[in-house]
């Protein structure tokens, strides 16, 4: 199996993403899945743009998406991604910053992943990483990349699963923060993935 997976730049003043920091470092091959890794921007339609442009050029079985999720203790495999974009003030890296707006005009309400994702929890466990199933992704860009990559699939590319995982900040990143947080190392992040990677592989057996 030939898997896309994705990581975020840093963002919201952050100087690291672990989502990316990990992603970069997974290995080549995980069993027989073939891995292939980039780093996409947290921008509201650029994102999604270059994933289906990715999509194209590499012609995977699977998408997995991974990004950060400062405040969660675990890494999260998430169930369902909704039709809405409504962000921080802020915005995203582009100044975007859109209010109870769709994300695909007319789409459908929600979209599930569909990457085993109770199995791939399991792995993770099993892998001594603390792990969970998450039933909201949000409304950021996290969101919007897991509903947006879902609805190309469906309409482009329905043999191509895909789904998203949040990975909780790294240590270094908690340490001058005024409210505690908590952190995961990241080779445990690492760990963590590669193991629910792996779990693909004897799916597809």
């Amino acid at each position: 199996m030939k898997i896309l997976v994705t990581g975020f730049e840093p963002f919201g003043g952050e100087a690291v993403n672990p989502a990316w920091e990990a992603v970069k470092l997974l290995p080549h091959h995980i069993g027989n899945n073939e891995i292939i890794t980039a780093e996409i921007p947290v921008v509201r339609y650029r994102s999604l743009n270059m994933i289906a442009d990715l999509i194209e050029n590499v012609h995977p079985d699977a998408v997995i998406s991974v990004g950060q999720a400062g405040g969660r203790k675990a890494i999260s495999f998430e169930r369902i991604g909704i039709n809405c974009d409504d962000y921080p003030s802020a915005g995203d890296n582009e100044g975007n910053a859109p209010v109870d707006e769709e994300i695909v005009e007319d789409g459908p309400d929600a979209y599930f992943a569909t990457l085993p994702v109770r199995k791939m929890m399991e792995a993770c466990r099993a892998a001594g990483v603390e792990a969970e199933i998450s039933n909201s992704a949000g409304t950021y860009v996290c969101n919007h990349v897991l509903y947006g990559v879902r609805n190309y699939c469906s309409e482009n590319h329905p043999g191509i699963i895909s789904g998203f995982i949040h990975v909780p900040f790294l240590p270094e990143q908690t340490k001058n923060k005024e409210k505690k947080y908590p952190s995961m190392p990241l080779e445990d992040i690492v760990k963590g993935i590669t193991a629910a990677i792996a779990v693909l592989d004897r799916e597809e057996e």
